[in-house]
């Protein structure tokens, strides 16, 4: 039987049993989950010393939310931080916290269900011992570099202290979290078990004696000369995905514990400076930006909604086959609809092959295939909630598939079309019911690329665009509310982009520089190879679609080459030659930045973005950013193409394409909405 102890605190309750032991629970208030906002940190410090008093066996400290234990510090308060002083003063508080619950004169241990992230496992790390659940979704890491910082609340020390440097920072610099199991292989935590079984584990940690250490092998990466070799390697790891200048915060990570390592005070001390420096930059403030943007469209997928269960796919080849792959994958029963058995046949095998890559168990594996049926007649579609169209970009042809699946559909079915640029007013020609007909444009690859564009009429029915944007959230994808126009949001800012590379290509430009330029800038990928890897008749199809409603032209360079069969990657020559799938591309020197390459690549998107506002394709700036960030990837250290817009000035970024206007044509004349940003 539990003795409540009367604590004046919104966010903790602290219990103590019949046995002794103190039960320290987090259920921050007017809040789903669990996050370290100064109050709930102001609350602890001042629990902690009359814990610190208490007669007890020990302390179990756990989360009062059934979704997870603690998701890291509460980002809607870094805003406030205006200063690397004020910044500083609040990660010193937070460390000090920390230290004094590892200080405590008692066993303490955090019971983990759930998420335990950032800031919330560096609160377990300052317990003496972690136990987890095994449920799927348990999952622990230090994520903080996904926002332009690195922990800065004690947990470069403690983790690297538990775990050895080289597992520590390969934890903290990849951002990357892992589940429960792969957690105590690792060492971090010191049990999994069932979630029932859970506070049993919690209270026989308890009773275990002695501290953690890792293995004299994987200690050895701090000694002297190994240390220096390791930092060595890991900045040219880094470097392989990151510029220091764009991701300051991995670098500064390798340097704090290359220089204090090994000095515990010393790192704390340096740790917090740094973050405090960090955490006021652009490009954290601009990462933060971008997380929040992620959020807000996750929160567009409304709860409540009734989420369509049964989807009937028509086509599958690569984006069809992927799509329903991807669904089943999420726990939904799909059928999967082709003329070719053959093609439906290397659907099931790609499948496979992710839900193996995904899943790992093959029981799982297993019941991810059973949920996706080859339907070679098409009966699937009598029987879905949603029927996704993701045959080849040919309005005649779409609008035959429908004329025959739209009887064959229930009333209260959804068709959906994944075309990547026709209006949908082109495609809803002869429906019966074209207030259910909707865009869902996923992005390739669908394993991969977060985002999906949910495309509507004036006329569409809001419940139908609600379910397919509550079906967009359950399989985890972000939903992006797109007006129906050419090319929709995503691709028509792109087109600009990837036609003038191919422009500078026609000109004489080596391809590769092209593409180093934009890698330089911040894009995952150069936009040359992007061509290639989407399929340069792919991409003559949709230019040709943008010139027909907005004008300009198609470059010469790229009707070649589509007319002469050289597709890129699909045909294993485009731009760059292909050996087994993967592009031959030379090296050369890094370009520099803001070369004339670059303004014609950059500028071209972000007229095209600033035009995109103007005509409210979406919504609000804010959703424009997004779609382009989670759609192209775009530099998301620059925070989207608006927000780069008002960073680099508006009054410079249309001066240089006015400049940009008189030497290349009205191609770069700037877009009206500039004068409104």
């Amino acid at each position: 039987m539990q003795r409540e102890e009367n604590v004046a605190a919104r966010h903790w309750r602290l219990d103590q049993d019949e046995a002794g032991v103190l039960w320290l629970t987090l259920d921050r208030a007017e809040s789903t989950v669990n996050a370290l906002s100064a109050e709930v940190l102001e609350e602890l410090e001042r629990l902690l010393p009359a814990i610190a008093r208490r007669q007890a066996s020990g302390l179990v400290l756990r989360s009062g939310k059934p979704g997870g234990f603690i998701a890291g510090a509460d980002i809607t308060e870094f805003g406030e931080l205006t200063s690397s002083a004020q910044a500083l003063e609040h990660i010193r508080r937070g460390q000090e916290v920390f230290r004094q619950l590892e200080l405590l004169p008692m066993p303490t241990v955090a019971m983990i269900h759930g998420y335990c992230l950032g800031g919330g496992l560096e609160l377990a790390l300052a317990c003496r011992r972690r136990v987890a659940s095994d449920d799927p979704g348990t999952r622990l890491g230090l994520p903080e570099v996904k926002l332009g910082i690195h922990p800065g609340f004690g947990g470069s020390v403690r983790l690297t202290r538990l775990l050895g440097p080289a597992p520590a920072m390969d934890l903290m610099l990849s951002g990357r979290t892992v589940p429960a199991k792969a957690a105590r292989r690792l060492g971090l935590v010191d049990a999994v078990t069932p979630e029932r079984h859970l506070a049993k584990a919690a209270v026989a940690a308890l009773g275990r004696k002695g501290a953690r250490r890792p293995s004299l092998l994987r200690r050895l990466p701090a000694a002297w000369p190994l240390k220096p070799a390791l930092a060595w390697y890991l900045r040219r790891k880094v470097r392989d995905r990151a510029h220091p200048e764009h991701y300051p915060a991995p670098y500064a990570l390798i340097d704090l514990w290359a220089r204090f390592g090994g000095n515990s005070e010393a790192m704390y001390r340096a740790e917090a400076e740094s973050v405090a420096q960090l955490i006021v930059g652009a490009s954290a403030r601009n990462l933060v930006r971008v997380f929040q943007l992620q959020e807000r469209l996750k929160g567009l997928a409304g709860q409540g909604v009734p989420v369509p269960r049964k989807v009937h796919v028509v086509g599958g080849g690569a984006m069809g086959g992927d799509i329903a792959a991807w669904c089943a994958l999420q726990g939904l029963l799909v059928t999967v609809q082709d003329v070719d058995a053959r093609r439906l046949a290397k659907t099931v095998g790609r499948a496979g092959e992710l839900f193996r890559k995904k899943l790992k168990d093959p029981r799982g594996v297993q019941a991810a295939l059973d949920r996706l049926v080859p339907d070679l007649a098409g009966a699937g579609a009598a029987r879905a909630d949603l029927v996704i169209e993701a045959i080849f970009e040919d309005p005649d042809a779409k609008r035959a598939l429908y004329r025959d699946l739209e009887p064959r559909m229930r009333r209260d079915a959804i068709l959906a079309t994944n075309t990547s640029s026709i209006p949908l007013e082109q495609l809803a020609a002869g429906l019966a019911r074209p207030e259910r007909f909707l865009g869902l444009h996923f992005f390739n690859p669908v394993a991969r690329m977060l985002l999906v564009e949910v495309v509507t009429m004036p006329a569409a029915d809001q419940g139908a665009v609600d379910r397919a944007t509550a079906f967009v959230g359950a399989i985890k994808r972000l939903p992006l509310p797109v007006k129906s126009s050419p090319g929709f949001l995503v691709n028509r800012i792109l087109m600009p982009y990837l036609m003038e590379a191919l422009t500078l290509a026609g000109e004489g430009v080596d391809p590769a520089e092209i593409d180093r330029v934009a890698v330089r800038f911040g894009m995952p990928m150069g936009p040359v190879l992007l061509a290639d890897i989407v399929g340069l008749d792919i991409c003559l199809s949709v230019g040709r679609i943008l010139a027909a409603h907005f004008g300009g032209a198609v470059p010469s360079r790229l009707e070649q080459m589509v007319a002469a069969g050289h597709l890129g990657k699909k045909t294993g020559q485009g731009f760059y030659r292909f050996r087994v799938g993967r592009p031959l591309v030379p090296r050369g020197p890094e370009p520099r930045p803001g070369s004339e390459i670059e303004q014609r690549l950059m500028l071209r998107l972000l007229n095209e973005a600033v035009a995109c506002l103007r005509e409210r394709v979406v919504a609000d700036a804010d959703l424009l950013d997004a779609g382009v960030v989670f759609g192209t990837g775009f530099a998301p250290f620059r925070g989207g193409p608006l927000q780069h817009n008002r960073q680099e000035g508006i009054t410079r970024q249309e001066e240089q394409l006015r400049t940009l206007e008189d030497h290349f044509g009205a191609r770069f004349a700037p877009d009206p909405g500039w004068s409104s940003l």
